[in-house]
């Protein structure tokens, strides 16, 4: 059974590369805004990892992953970011709460396949 790999960013194209490159290795779950990723997750769908993007409308990537990261339900899923911000010291706060990955954009996506594989195989 494959695991499942949440992917919320505010633009699909990003989503659907993700898609091709992971597929077929994890089921892919595709929300535009994190305020629906939360209630598709509070609906008792549990994805096996999260990859966000940061600035997003709504709710930003990091208020995402605060939120998740003090829910005792969410907080164990390992959580990816997906960014095209590079600033060193955004990246080293996002560790520190509780991130498991930062990945820049523009991203090769065989890195991010064996990223994936490496948190949650």
């Amino acid at each position: 059974m494959k695991k499942r790999v949440l992917i919320v960013d505010d633009k699909a194209t990003i989503a659907k590369v993700i898609q091709v490159y992971i597929s077929e290795i994890f089921d892919c779950v595709y929300f535009e805004d994190p305020i629906r990723a939360i209630a598709w997750m509070q609906e008792g769908n549990m994805p096996d990892l999260i990859i966000s993007d940061i600035n997003m409308p709504n709710m930003t990537g990091i208020e995402f992953l605060d939120y998740l990261k003090k829910n005792e339900l969410f907080r164990s899923i390992p959580f990816v970011i997906l960014s095209s911000e590079d600033s060193t010291s955004q990246k080293i706060e996002l560790l520190e709460k509780g991130a498991d990955d930062y990945i820049s954009k523009p991203f090769n996506p065989m890195e991010l396949k064996v990223r994936l594989k490496k948190i949650i195989s």
